[in-house]
């Protein structure tokens, strides 16, 4: 498997960041940007000087695939 090339700094500072609505803009949330060649990068927005972390586009899509179906849900406290 070829490892997937890191985003330039470019790349990253001109990206367009989404975050969730639930946020209210009040920071405490990961963004989210889409960047050239399929690769998708998360950040934490209270933590901007730690560099995103980058994942394939397939990568993401599973991901989202497990968060819409609840897979991640942490489980409930005895």
């Amino acid at each position: 498997m070829t490892p997937m090339p890191r985003p330039s700094i470019g790349d990253l500072q001109s990206a367009h960041w989404f975050k969730a609505a639930a946020s209210g803009g009040e920071g405490g949330c990961l963004e989210v940007a889409f960047l050239s060649g399929g690769r998708v990068a998360i950040r934490d927005n209270e933590d901007l000087d730690n560099p995103p972390f980058v994942v394939t586009a397939h990568v993401w899509r599973c991901f989202m695939d497990g968060a819409q179906k609840g897979e991640f849900e942490a489980p409930a406290a005895p």
